[in-house]
């Protein structure tokens, strides 16, 4: 493998007792540097890429050569720098306060892009669009390069930290590539505060706080950071994001590091590289719910042995939790509920586990409780039959929010269809129709039976 690519690969080495790697941690090194006492002119993206944060020939070929900073900023202390040098040389993942986990180098390259367009700086190759070509265009287009002929994974895997209250750990869930989830979350919010940055240069930190809820006031609310699929995918598309990487791959054709990589591509090839790419990273991080992980949320193990689902599977059925009653807004609060859940049908109904296949918070996300390959505990005598998707709340008196409502109508079960796990004929019920309850709730069942597949 080429060696710049090697890097790319490990997201998370041991911790070492340093500050948490939690997005809090870097908004308060952001916001030393912006200090008006500090009396320092570096900031938080020149920092990023003196340290690594710009390492790749693309990234080198739109923004240039790194700025030499031989000394740590006063403004920082001695385990800021370290845990900042840290994670832009080696693994550089945090955890934002949504749940997710953000590459910080794809991430602090979009705002370096948009800092240069709002006048503080140079952009170098004008044939590609800088804000893709930094943070999300050039890893697309070189893990689907390397990838050719079936080896290797080319987007994915997310993965767990060892602790949420004080991450230093983080372990991928499967075989890496150049593109797992944290630098996909990376990606997205780099073009997204990049382009926010170009059009209103407001101080960083703010800019932060504000996008991921960090200690302004809206840790119980949902943060702008959970929309990022959304948002990003009204600036990447129709068609920029493949645009996008095909102008990348011809700049990586013509650089010294990278021209091995492209020797046997001829154009139709090129061009299909782009289009696989920009529609395999758009079905699986745009149109496809993120899911949280059972290690993210803190679930117990199963107890017993789990019997798989012949897939793909006809129905889903639709509940919702009843208690807790109120819907969850925030990632503290729907992993709380998660495992209360799960003691609750482990401990008093005596099941091996949290009943339902999915459960829905109103934060934003899905949550995984049995998942799409084992056989839940849901729907009593169709189990085996169907996925049984839970809300989080008591919609009795009103329905979820229409973004919840989405969540699962517009993106879990279309992606289901498309990966093979749900049939394209597949029928929605209400957990009612099936057994004596009044389950989903009368106004979350009236909502349900608009859904296509109702039956």
């Amino acid at each position: 493998m080429i060696p710049w690519l090697l890097a790319a690969l490990s997201l998370c080495t041991p911790g070492t007792g340093l500050p948490p790697r939690h997005m809090d941690s870097i908004i308060r090194m952001v916001e030393a540097l912006e200090s008006p006492h500090a009396n320092v002119t570096v900031t938080i993206a020149d920092l990023a890429l003196a340290l690594g944060g710009c390492s790749t020939p693309g990234c080198r070929a739109v923004l240039g050569e790194p700025p030499h900073i031989p000394t740590a900023p006063p403004a920082l202390n001695p385990d800021q720098w370290q845990l900042l040098t840290r994670l832009l040389h080696r693994d550089g993942a945090v955890l934002a306060p949504d749940g997710s986990t953000v590459a910080l180098g794809p991430l602090l390259a979009g705002i370096a892009v948009g800092l240069r367009r709002a006048g503080e700086g140079p952009i170098l190759n004008a044939s590609v669009d800088p804000l893709f070509a930094v943070t999300i265009a050039e890893a697309l287009g070189t893990s689907f390069l390397t990838a050719r002929g079936g080896d290797g994974a080319t987007l994915g895997p997310g993965g767990c930290w060892d602790d949420v209250d004080d991450p230093q750990n983080y372990t991928l869930l499967g075989p890496p590539s150049l593109v797992p989830d944290a630098v996909a979350n990376g990606a997205m919010d780099g073009v997204l505060l990049g382009n926010r940055l170009a059009g209103d240069p407001i101080r960083l930190a703010k800019l932060l706080r504000d996008y991921y809820g960090t200690g302004n006031g809206t840790k119980e609310g949902r943060p702008p950071s959970s929309y990022r699929r959304r948002d990003f995918g009204v600036l990447a598309g129709p068609g920029k994001l493949e645009e996008e990487v095909l102008a990348m791959l011809r700049v990586l054709r013509v650089l010294p590091p990278t021209r091995e990589l492209l020797e046997d591509v001829g154009a139709e090839e090129e061009v299909a590289i782009a289009r696989r790419a920009a529609r395999d990273f758009t079905e699986r991080y745009v149109e496809c719910p993120a899911i949280v992980p059972r290690c993210m949320w803190g679930a117990r193990p199963y107890r017993g042995t789990p019997k798989p689902l012949s897939l793909p599977l006809g129905s889903v059925y639709i509940h919702h939790t009843f208690s807790p009653g109120a819907p969850c807004r925030s990632f503290a609060a729907c992993a709380r509920a998660m495992r209360a859940m799960q003691r609750f049908h482990q401990d008093t109904r005596g099941w091996d586990d949290i009943g339902y296949s999915f459960v829905v918070g109103s934060d934003g996300y899905v949550y995984q409780g049995r998942g799409w390959h084992w056989v839940g505990a849901h729907t009593k005598g169709y189990n085996s039959r169907g996925y049984g998707v839970g809300y989080i709340g008591d919609f009795s008196a009103a329905p979820p929010d229409a973004d919840t409502i989405a969540l699962v109508r517009d993106e879990l079960l279309p992606c289901a269809v498309r990966a093979g796990r749900l049939r394209h004929n597949y029928t929605v019920r209400g957990h009612r129709q099936m057994g004596h309850t009044d389950c989903p709730g009368e106004s979350l069942f009236r909502e349900i039976e608009t859904w296509r597949g109702f039956v």
